[in-house]
């Protein structure tokens, strides 16, 4: 249920479009001085020039907010994390400090199996406080939709039971975020199948992926394609099963070595190909070209030491960029918002405008939600943020500080005390 809004007084600035924008499109903000939104049921039924009448007694029903010429942008879409977790990696962390590989890490017994036998001792509610938690930090930040990633279970019991977690924080009554969750059984290769990779897939298959779909817990099936996890050919089995149940793909691509994971994902008709550190200048022409959604994860990079996606070459190539935070225990045990986009901007190579998108319509498309939220445009859900000044270009200058005041879920405002 959404509320009935009219916030005025703003300076107005959002990407148009319900899907994509697409290289030098990203670049394109819609900008209006001294505007009015109306949101009413919680969908927005105005953009544009103030009317007038943004005071009077006409719009009874409606909760009537000055902007005060501070800048109003949509609401920013995290399209990949995993926010539902047990447990903690710090000690991992310290070994990478000294020289350790993440992939060495994992080979010793570390990484995902670490957070994995965490995972399976938490209960239901162990897990849907600590989901909640970090929820209550992401709207701080001015995230509105965020996607959910299982992935720490790796049998069928604890891979629901995360999704379970997240259907039941999606449901809450009074919530400040919606949730799009996306099954990831395929994130690594569970101890009790070592050595049997292919059988995990076709369990993943025959048993997890038709559960999931019955009780509608995921919209979306991951998978990590990566040497010494799963193959191309493995994630191509496990990503046309899930395809021909409905669901929609996305991928771990790229991330440690090139390996083929954006061509893949291109061939298949992803919403996204995720991470690609190192993609191929064929993957990034093919993911253009089939318009699969490029997510950048600067925090990821930047937590590793490695070097980022070479963004400025997707976005010339014609790719729609994404940016999302990957928070998760291990590679990246952050969701900052501020500092994603501050890391983009400095050390990717993005516009301030760029920016923008890739972390509001870009970021939605990503989830297959462009033609709902991700702008703020008639017909879109008022979701939207309002920044500490009329200028969007605070963003990146308040490195890693935020510089969110209130965030919008529609109609609904939350007024950001931190």
């Amino acid at each position: 249920m959404g509320e009935n809004l009219i916030i005025f007084n703003a300076r107005i600035a959002t990407p148009h479009g319900h899907s994509a924008r697409k290289g030098s499109e990203m670049s394109e903000l819609h900008v209006i001085e001294n505007g009015t939104v109306e949101v009413t049921d919680g969908i927005i039924t105005y953009v544009g020039v103030a009317r007038g009448n943004e005071r009077a007694g006409y719009h009874r029903g409606f909760y009537q907010y000055d902007a005060n010429g501070r800048c109003l942008l949509p609401g920013f879409v995290d399209s990949h994390t995993h926010f539902v977790f047990g447990g903690e990696r710090s000690e991992e962390f310290s070994w990478r400090l000294k020289g350790d590989s993440y992939m060495s890490i994992m080979e010793r017994g570390g990484g995902i199996a670490s957070t994995v036998k965490a995972t399976r001792k938490q209960s239901f509610v162990e897990l849907r406080n600590r989901g909640k938690k970090f929820l209550k930090k992401m709207t701080t930040m001015g995230i509105t939709t965020v996607e959910g990633k299982s992935g720490y279970g790796l049998d069928k019991e604890t891979e629901l039971l995360q999704l379970e977690v997240m259907a039941s924080l999606n449901s809450d009554e009074h919530k400040a975020i919606d949730i799009i969750s996306t099954y990831l059984g395929a994130h690594a290769l569970p101890k009790e199948y070592a050595g049997r990779g292919d059988e995990y897939i076709e369990y993943i298959i025959a048993e997890v992926l038709p559960e999931v779909k019955r009780r509608e817990l995921a919209s979306c099936c991951d998978i990590f394609c990566e040497k010494g996890v799963f193959s191309v050919e493995q994630s191509r089995r496990l990503l046309t099963a899930a395809k021909e149940m409905g669901f929609s793909l996305k991928l771990h691509a790229d991330e440690i070595v090139t390996l083929g994971g954006a061509e893949l994902a291109a061939e298949l008709g992803a919403l996204s190909a995720d991470h690609l550190l190192h993609a191929s200048d064929d993957g990034i022409r093919d993911m253009a070209a089939t318009n699969v959604v490029a997510t950048l994860l600067p925090l990821t990079a930047f937590s590793l030491k490695e070097p980022y996606a070479r963004a400025r070459d997707m976005i010339n190539a014609g790719c729609a960029v994404a940016l999302a935070t990957d928070l998760n225990p291990g590679s990246c045990f952050s969701g900052s918002v501020p500092l994603t986009i501050a890391l983009a901007c400095i050390y990717m190579g993005l516009s301030v405008e760029e920016a923008i998108t890739a972390f509001t319509l870009n970021g939605a498309a990503a989830l297959g939600r462009a033609d709902k939220i991700g702008s703020i445009e008639v017909g879109k859900q008022g979701d939207m943020i309002l920044l500490n000044s009329s200028k969007y270009e605070v963003l990146p200058y308040y490195v890693g500080m935020n510089c969110v005041e209130v965030t919008i879920k529609g109609g609904i405002l939350y007024i950001n005390e931190e």
